[in-house]
């Protein structure tokens, strides 16, 4: 697996969410500024607090095996597509939509009182909450970083189950503006 960024943390994705467990990447020009001897204080003193128990270390090894087998990173490029595509055609109009940021399935969905003048609500109104309060009513948990709406769906989501989830986005969001 290669990463492109100089160092990268990551925890949840690798049980599956199931136990807690965390990790950080660093290419080795990185790593290898943190090299000293340990009097020189150059030594990188961190570390996550869920490092390596034995069982969140076997749940992300299955984990991790199941990546590999069901190619679940080389079979997210449709997804994404079908993701941007209707965010583009189905979120991003919307009167309250004042921006769509997508990278790859991770999303953010700002609501604002005025499109023109890119008007933020006020934080009184609540408006994030209200959309996922209207989202939860349609069985789907959503959740908001104030008046952005964060969508991040699962890796190994369904075509059908994309779709629901932007229908509901979509639906949740002229209710909570438009009411």
């Amino acid at each position: 697996m290669a990463f492109s960024i100089a160092s990268a943390s990551l925890s949840k994705g690798l049980t599956g969410g199931y136990l807690p467990l965390a990790a950080t990447f660093a290419t080795d020009a990185v790593f290898d500024a943190f090299l000293a001897p340990y009097e020189d204080f150059k030594a990188f003193f961190h570390g996550h607090t869920y490092t390596g128990n034995a069982l969140a270390c076997a749940v992300a090894l299955a984990n991790l095996r199941v990546f590999e087998e069901e190619r679940t990173l080389e079979r997210l490029g449709p997804k994404i597509a079908r993701l941007e595509a209707r965010l583009s055609a189905e979120i991003a109009p919307l009167d309250h939509v004042g921006d769509v940021r997508q990278r790859g399935v991770m999303v953010g969905i700002e609501l604002v009182a005025d499109r023109a003048k890119r008007r933020p609500y006020a934080p009184d109104r609540r408006v994030g909450h209200r959309v996922i309060l209207a989202a939860r009513r349609r069985g789907v948990v959503l959740r908001p970083l104030g008046n952005v709406l964060v969508l991040m769906p699962p890796l190994a989501i369904a075509d059908d189950e994309l779709d629901l989830l932007i229908d509901v986005a979509r639906d949740s969001i002229v209710e909570a503006t438009e009411a």
